[in-house]
């Protein structure tokens, strides 16, 4: 635990912290569509669902990004 708090404090990316940084970004993003959603077509088609809608729609560009995210960490790293 010790190690994995200390690879999170100083930028250090494993696949652990790598894991947990994509499930933070995840979330992140699902709060993010949700009041998105909400602001855009609440009004049309209710809170509820437009929420409901933004949020599962909201991670489909979060996670490639990340993930080409860690690549090019990865790639520059290297060097």
């Amino acid at each position: 635990m010790d190690e994995f708090l200390t690879n999170m404090v100083f930028g250090d990316v494993t696949l652990v912290t790598g894991l947990l940084w994509l499930l933070i970004a995840t979330v992140i993003s699902m709060v993010g569509g949700a009041i998105g959603g909400m602001i855009l077509a609440g009004k049309d088609i209710g809170y509820s669902f437009s929420a409901m809608l933004g949020a599962l729609f909201a991670p489909a560009g979060t996670i490639p990004a990340l993930v080409l995210g860690f690549f090019a960490l990865n790639f520059l790293n290297n060097f």
